[in-house]
């Protein structure tokens, strides 16, 4: 039966835009938002209810029974004018007709409202139930002139309410767990907040496909979770919507959650997008990974990685020749000293940086052999030299950046085919290493363009620089700064508004897969690496390079790895002898592999000896087990096992009827805990530090960062 909210409509012929405001109605209590009049979706696991005003008045887990909605707006939107830049449509304004039909409610707004002036556009809302979720769709058309609608916000669960001991899980590196979501809201960054106006709200500010590796975030209870999820293939950029609003001056401990997209909707457009999904669930934090796998794997491209990429422990990251002229290594290096110190610590690949006559992040994209080091010739047998006694090499190109004094970018195409902002002049990118000096890193900085990846010459490049990485004898090509869209997007201002373009993402993911495919086609154990960490690039990479912390309190790489166990990826910043216990264990117990970047890619590892003696020992572990402990082991955190102690960090890898358990503890008295793997018998273990370990397997007594690899077998 389909019902309609025939008194908004009777209010809208009668007052049009008057300037009359809805007001707010003030509900003391869930009691009061699910009692008021509205229109209600409800299954098994989930209710959703929306007032007639077209306020989410419910949105509950019908199995726990609590409703995480505050009865607010779901919605609010930005356009601008010529005159004036940004200005915010509020719902407050608005009245709709709403409707349902079904499992579908409808929330029309036929001609929007903004400071009492009537706009001719239009704003569809629809909430449906699907699977024991919630699907959230939109249509935006406008027809107002010399407008463009920027910025829609929706859905907006707003003054939410969490249970008592739910967390923040964002996919922000990988995975971060945060204990109270308002407090790392409200405690941004202050000197962001001089540009904001802070007095109205605070905001996280996180986008995928950038910051964010998956898109999807969720609040997550022992026992249960609300999941947010765009499900959205065309990966647009998207920004996952996180702020807290003030309840008095100054306190903000209103909590607001959803997703914030951006039409660029102009007069006479019209913008759709139905991909938004929440959805309230049973289980641990793993039940968010299980759904964003099942929609994730209808399109993703993963194939299986060479067996030489899954046996690898990391590699040595090393600059050979830096930006300001520094010869830091010579080609004579690698297979001498460079070799010696990958076999110290058990690491046989080198991502090699720098390799050409202009150094690091200089000349790009020319590369140029260094003819002062024997040129080509001295090259490849330095690498052949180093393949030779059972190494890997990675070598290096920038993917997106365009040195403005490289003769490709002076003499060639280069300023036709890099990015330019509302303005259409070019973005600069400034590269500020330093030698011992302050010039370098003050004043006279590296200077770059940023590459449009759409354009067809640029692309060509990135597949020539692969075949030119085969012919030099490499077992690998990686390029630097394409996992993630573009901080910099091409601004297309041919139309009567500048608009930026939201798609960089999806560009540099069919660059990755081009490159994927060609090289596969010539050699399928050649393998291709990029950096930053994101669904939509990493399905068509043999491996990752990480680009922030992996081990810090929040860090939770555990997300990723589990959701997608098949993708290899590194830690970093570990490049000193500072805290290398609880590091390095890090990485061994989050199945992460070694990025070795000695003072930032400008030393080796022999020369902070305790590292080096440590992984050494960690690596060790690894080798015995690599089946487990190396690519082909699959990532189950605690599934299968149960360990008794929470000062017991404790994770699981499976590979056949083998179960490895890696477990470590912080705590500075050290902690002792039962282990109990059902199905399994305990078969030996291999620790480091103060550990202990009963015969059977059965329990452990850690000191802090010790560390321990029990092995089970069905």
């Amino acid at each position: 039966m389909k019902r309609i909210l025939t008194l908004a409509t009777a209010i809208i012929l009668l007052i049009g835009c008057s300037g009359s405001k809805t007001e707010k109605t003030v509900l003391s209590s869930d009691d009061a938002l699910s009692s008021a009049p509205g229109f209600t979706l409800s299954d098994d696991l989930a209710e959703v209810k929306i007032g007639e005003d077209g306020k989410l008045l419910v949105f509950r887990n019908k199995k726990t029974g609590h409703n995480y909605a505050g009865g607010s707006s779901l919605w609010r939107m930005f356009y601008n004018t010529h005159e004036e830049k940004e200005m915010q449509i509020e719902p407050s304004e608005n009245i709709p007709v709403v409707s349902q039909d079904g499992d579908v409610i409808t929330i029309a707004y036929k001609g929007l409202c903004h400071r009492e002036k009537s706009l001719n556009m239009d704003l569809t809302l629809t909430v449906a139930l699907e699977d024991g979720g919630v699907r959230f769709g939109c249509i935006i058309s406008n027809n107002e002139p010399h407008t463009i609608i920027r910025e829609l916000q929706y859905p907006l669960v707003g003054d939410m309410s969490l249970p008592e001991g739910h967390k923040l899980l964002t996919t922000h590196t990988g995975g971060q767990i945060h204990d109270d979501a308002i407090d790392l809201i409200v405690n941004v960054n202050p000197k962001t907040l001089y540009m904001k106006p802070d007095q109205y709200f605070r905001q996280y500010d996180l986008q995928y496909p950038r910051h964010a590796a998956s898109n999807c975030y969720a609040f997550v209870g022992e026992e249960d979770g609300l999941y947010f999820g765009s499900h959205d293939q065309s990966l647009q950029q998207t920004w996952h919507g996180l702020r807290a609003y003030p309840s008095a001056p100054g306190v903000f401990d209103r909590l607001e959650a959803g997703f914030y997209r951006y039409p660029n909707a102009m007069c006479g457009d019209t913008w759709t997008n139905n991909t938004s999904i929440l959805k309230p669930y049973m289980g641990s934090w793993t039940e968010t990974s299980h759904i964003y796998r099942e929609w994730i794997s209808t399109w993703w491209d993963k194939k299986d990685v060479p067996q030489w990429v899954k046996e690898m422990t990391g590699w040595q990251r090393i600059i050979f020749k830096h930006q300001y002229g520094e010869y830091l290594r010579r080609y004579t290096d690698l297979p001498g000293r460079i070799n010696d110190c990958g076999k110290s610590v058990g690491c046989n690949t080198v991502l090699a940086f720098g390799w050409w006559s202009d150094g690091m992040d200089n000349g790009y994209p020319n590369y140029y052999i260094d003819e002062t080091q024997g040129g080509e010739e001295a090259w490849k047998k330095a690498i052949a030299d180093y393949r030779a006694d059972g190494n890997r090499l990675v070598l290096y190109y920038n993917g997106r950046l365009v040195d403005r004094e490289s003769d490709w970018y002076m003499k060639g195409n280069g300023k036709k085919a890099v990015n330019r902002d509302n303005t259409g002049a070019e973005f600069a990118e400034h590269y500020k290493f330093t030698g011992e000096g302050t010039t370098l890193g003050y004043y006279d900085t590296r200077t770059f363009s940023i590459a449009n990846m759409a354009n067809r010459e640029w692309r060509d490049m990135l597949l020539e620089w692969a075949d030119r990485a085969m012919s030099y004898g490499a077992d690998a090509v990686f390029y630097d700064q394409l996992g993630v869209a573009e901080e910099f997007p091409n601004w297309d201002i041919t139309g009567e508004f500048p608009v930026q373009d939201i798609y960089t993402g999806r560009y540099k993911a069919e660059a990755l897969k081009e490159i994927r495919d060609h090289i596969k086609a010539i050699d399928p154990e050649f393998c291709l690496g990029t950096e930053w960490l994101s669904d939509c690039t990493s399905q068509f990479c043999d491996f990752v390079h990480i680009v922030e912390f992996t081990a810090e309190p929040y860090s939770f790489p555990e997300w990723f790895k589990y959701t997608f166990p098949e993708v290899i990826w590194s830690d970093r910043c570990l490049r000193d002898d500072t805290d290398v216990e609880r590091r390095a264990n890090n990485t061994l117990l989050k199945g992460l592999v070694n990025d070795i970047e000695i003072f930032r890619c400008r030393g080796l590892i022999d020369e902070t000896p305790h590292y080096q003696g440590y992984l050494a020992r960690i690596n060790a572990i690894r080798h015995k087990y690599p089946e487990l402990l190396l690519g082909a082991g699959r990532f189950v955190h605690m599934d299968g096992f149960t360990c008794s102690s929470d000062d017991i960090i404790a994770r699981g890898y499976a590979n056949g009827d083998r179960l490895a358990i890696v477990a470590t503890t912080l705590q500075a008295d050290g902690a002792s805990g039962k282990i109990s793997a059902p199905g399994y018998r305990f078969v030996e273990c291999e620790s480091i530090g103060d550990v202990r370990v009963r015969a059977d397997g059965s329990k452990l007594t850690l000191g802090q960062n010790g560390i321990t690899v029990l092995i089970f077998e069905k």
